[in-house]
């Protein structure tokens, strides 16, 4: 995936612009971004604050982490079952 230029804080900043009443063709230009790049982000990032959006990341690690776990757990339990049904 490829890594954006832009950090969510100042994606943040860019919309804040615009929710200003700034024109998003001049924010483009401005930032040299695209409008649907912008238009993108907007539908993301829209109507969040930063604290929202750190918070936002921290469930995502979280899940991932958990994520991780279950299929750790899936994993021994298959072997288990392997080992339990073979005859001895």
């Amino acid at each position: 995936m490829k890594k954006t230029r832009f950090t969510e804080s100042q994606i943040l900043k860019v919309l804040k612009e615009q929710e200003s009443g700034k024109k998003v063709s001049e924010i483009c230009r401005e930032y040299g971004i695209s409008q649907p790049t912008f238009y993108n982000w907007k539908s993301k990032y829209g109507g969040m604050t930063l604290s929202e959006l750190y918070r936002v990341k921290e469930l995502e690690e979280e899940n991932a982490r958990l994520k991780r776990i279950v299929a750790d757990q899936q994993i021994s339990i298959d072997v288990l079952k392997e080992v339990n049904s073979k005859k001895w």
